[in-house]
Protein backbone atom coordinates (compact mmCIF):
# COMPACT_ATOMS: atom_id res chain seq x y z
CA UNK A 1 0.00 0.00 0.00
CA UNK A 2 2.71 2.40 1.05
CA UNK A 3 4.30 1.80 -2.95
CA UNK A 4 1.16 2.94 -4.42
CA UNK A 5 0.93 6.35 -2.50
CA UNK A 6 4.95 6.70 -3.39
CA UNK A 7 4.22 5.91 -7.20
CA UNK A 8 0.92 7.88 -7.17
CA UNK A 9 3.30 10.98 -6.06
CA UNK A 10 5.87 10.55 -8.44
CA UNK A 11 3.46 10.28 -11.34
CA UNK A 12 1.82 13.90 -9.94
CA UNK A 13 4.94 15.80 -9.81
CA UNK A 14 5.94 14.27 -13.09
CA UNK A 15 2.63 15.11 -14.76
CA UNK A 16 3.06 18.45 -12.75
CA UNK A 17 6.41 18.89 -14.57
CA UNK A 18 5.16 18.92 -17.66
CA UNK A 19 2.78 21.27 -17.46
CA UNK A 20 -0.35 19.77 -16.57
CA UNK A 21 -2.98 20.10 -13.63
CA UNK A 22 -3.47 18.03 -10.94
CA UNK A 23 -6.84 17.71 -12.73
CA UNK A 24 -5.53 15.95 -15.68
CA UNK A 25 -4.72 12.90 -13.34
CA UNK A 26 -7.92 11.96 -11.52
CA UNK A 27 -7.88 8.34 -9.28
CA UNK A 28 -11.19 7.22 -8.42
CA UNK A 29 -12.41 3.40 -8.28
CA UNK A 30 -14.70 2.04 -10.79
CA UNK A 31 -16.31 -1.01 -11.64
CA UNK A 32 -15.27 -2.74 -15.22
CA UNK A 33 -16.51 -5.56 -17.13
CA UNK A 34 -16.33 -9.07 -15.01
CA UNK A 35 -14.82 -9.07 -11.64
CA UNK A 36 -12.10 -6.79 -11.96
CA UNK A 37 -11.91 -3.74 -10.26
CA UNK A 38 -9.69 -1.18 -11.87
CA UNK A 39 -8.43 2.25 -10.97
CA UNK A 40 -9.56 4.78 -13.38
CA UNK A 41 -7.01 7.14 -14.59
CA UNK A 42 -8.68 9.43 -17.11
CA UNK A 43 -12.17 9.22 -18.86
CA UNK A 44 -13.44 11.69 -21.32
CA UNK A 45 -13.75 12.42 -25.46
CA UNK A 46 -10.91 11.27 -27.64
CA UNK A 47 -11.40 11.51 -31.47
CA UNK A 48 -10.24 8.26 -33.30
CA UNK A 49 -8.91 8.25 -36.97
CA UNK A 50 -11.63 5.30 -38.97
CA UNK A 51 -9.75 2.92 -40.81
CA UNK A 52 -11.59 2.70 -43.62
CA UNK A 53 -10.16 4.97 -46.85
CA UNK A 54 -11.80 8.29 -46.03
CA UNK A 55 -10.06 8.07 -42.76
CA UNK A 56 -12.73 10.50 -40.74
CA UNK A 57 -12.13 11.59 -37.22
CA UNK A 58 -15.21 10.34 -34.80
CA UNK A 59 -15.77 11.42 -31.39
CA UNK A 60 -15.30 8.52 -28.80
CA UNK A 61 -15.83 8.38 -24.96
CA UNK A 62 -12.81 6.87 -23.70
CA UNK A 63 -11.85 5.44 -20.05
CA UNK A 64 -8.04 4.73 -19.22
CA UNK A 65 -7.73 2.55 -16.05
CA UNK A 66 -4.77 0.87 -14.87
CA UNK A 67 -5.04 -2.04 -16.97
CA UNK A 68 -6.92 -0.72 -20.33
CA UNK A 69 -7.91 2.28 -22.54
CA UNK A 70 -11.72 1.51 -23.10
CA UNK A 71 -13.35 2.94 -26.36
CA UNK A 72 -17.01 2.81 -26.52
CA UNK A 73 -19.10 3.87 -29.49
CA UNK A 74 -21.42 6.23 -27.47
CA UNK A 75 -21.45 9.13 -25.03
CA UNK A 76 -23.28 6.34 -21.93
CA UNK A 77 -20.86 3.55 -22.14
CA UNK A 78 -23.50 1.07 -22.73
CA UNK A 79 -21.54 -0.27 -25.86
CA UNK A 80 -17.87 -0.94 -25.93
CA UNK A 81 -16.47 -0.50 -28.92
CA UNK A 82 -12.71 -1.73 -28.27
CA UNK A 83 -10.56 -2.49 -25.57
CA UNK A 84 -7.10 -1.79 -25.66
CA UNK A 85 -5.29 -3.53 -23.10
CA UNK A 86 -1.90 -2.00 -21.83
CA UNK A 87 -0.20 -5.25 -22.65
CA UNK A 88 -1.44 -4.92 -26.06
CA UNK A 89 0.40 -1.22 -26.29
CA UNK A 90 3.94 -0.70 -27.73
CA UNK A 91 4.13 2.77 -27.17
CA UNK A 92 2.39 6.35 -27.68
CA UNK A 93 4.23 7.45 -30.83
CA UNK A 94 4.23 11.03 -32.88
CA UNK A 95 2.98 13.21 -30.52
CA UNK A 96 2.13 16.61 -32.32
CA UNK A 97 0.13 19.53 -31.23
CA UNK A 98 -1.29 21.68 -33.37
CA UNK A 99 -3.27 25.05 -32.62
CA UNK A 100 -5.98 23.58 -31.95
CA UNK A 101 -5.56 19.66 -31.22
CA UNK A 102 -2.63 17.34 -30.06
CA UNK A 103 -2.32 14.38 -32.05
CA UNK A 104 -0.89 11.62 -31.01
CA UNK A 105 -0.44 7.78 -32.65
CA UNK A 106 -0.83 4.09 -30.34
CA UNK A 107 1.66 1.23 -31.56
CA UNK A 108 0.24 -2.08 -30.48
CA UNK A 109 2.52 -5.00 -30.19
CA UNK A 110 1.50 -6.42 -33.53
CA UNK A 111 2.85 -2.84 -34.87
CA UNK A 112 -0.94 -1.85 -35.68
CA UNK A 113 -1.48 1.98 -35.43
CA UNK A 114 -4.39 3.76 -34.02
CA UNK A 115 -4.74 7.81 -34.56
CA UNK A 116 -6.09 9.72 -32.07
CA UNK A 117 -6.39 13.54 -31.37
CA UNK A 118 -7.75 15.29 -28.50
CA UNK A 119 -8.60 19.32 -27.99
CA UNK A 120 -5.31 21.48 -27.08
CA UNK A 121 -7.58 21.89 -23.70
CA UNK A 122 -7.21 18.07 -22.42
CA UNK A 123 -3.73 17.97 -24.02
CA UNK A 124 -2.47 15.46 -21.45
CA UNK A 125 -4.29 12.21 -22.56
CA UNK A 126 -1.28 10.91 -24.42
CA UNK A 127 1.25 11.90 -21.23
CA UNK A 128 -1.67 9.96 -18.87
CA UNK A 129 -1.53 6.98 -21.16
CA UNK A 130 1.88 6.76 -21.46
CA UNK A 131 2.49 7.05 -17.91
CA UNK A 132 -0.04 4.31 -17.54
CA UNK A 133 1.54 2.04 -20.22
CA UNK A 134 5.05 2.31 -17.84
CA UNK A 135 3.43 1.89 -14.94
CA UNK A 136 1.91 -1.05 -16.16
CA UNK A 137 5.54 -2.19 -17.55
CA UNK A 138 6.96 -1.91 -14.37
CA UNK A 139 4.10 -3.91 -12.40
CA UNK A 140 4.59 -6.94 -14.92
CA UNK A 141 8.84 -6.80 -14.38
CA UNK A 142 7.96 -6.81 -10.59
CA UNK A 143 5.43 -9.38 -10.68
CA UNK A 144 7.91 -11.54 -13.43
CA UNK A 145 11.09 -10.95 -11.11
CA UNK A 146 8.96 -12.14 -7.97
CA UNK A 147 7.80 -15.23 -9.88
CA UNK A 148 11.42 -16.06 -10.87
CA UNK A 149 12.74 -15.59 -7.79
CA UNK A 150 9.94 -18.10 -5.91
CA UNK A 151 10.99 -20.67 -8.99
CA UNK A 152 14.42 -20.49 -7.85
CA UNK A 153 13.67 -20.65 -4.27
CA UNK A 154 11.74 -23.43 -4.58
CA UNK A 155 14.31 -24.95 -6.96
CA UNK A 156 17.58 -24.54 -4.20
CA UNK A 157 14.92 -26.15 -1.59
CA UNK A 158 14.75 -29.48 -3.30
CA UNK A 159 18.84 -29.40 -4.01
CA UNK A 160 19.30 -28.88 -0.58
CA UNK A 161 16.81 -31.59 0.27
CA UNK A 162 18.46 -34.07 -2.32
CA UNK A 163 22.33 -33.04 -0.86
CA UNK A 164 20.81 -33.72 2.54
CA UNK A 165 19.67 -37.53 1.53
CA UNK A 166 23.35 -37.95 0.30
CA UNK A 167 25.82 -40.22 1.99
Amino acid sequence: MKKRGITRRLQTRLYEALGHSRSCFSPHKANMTGSDISQILKEGELEKRSDNLLQFWKRKTCVLTTDSLNIYADNQKKSKSKELKLQSIKKVDCVERTGKFVYFTIVTTDNKEIDFRCSGEENCWNAVITMALIDFQNRKAIQDFKTRQEIENTSLGKQDRCKARAP
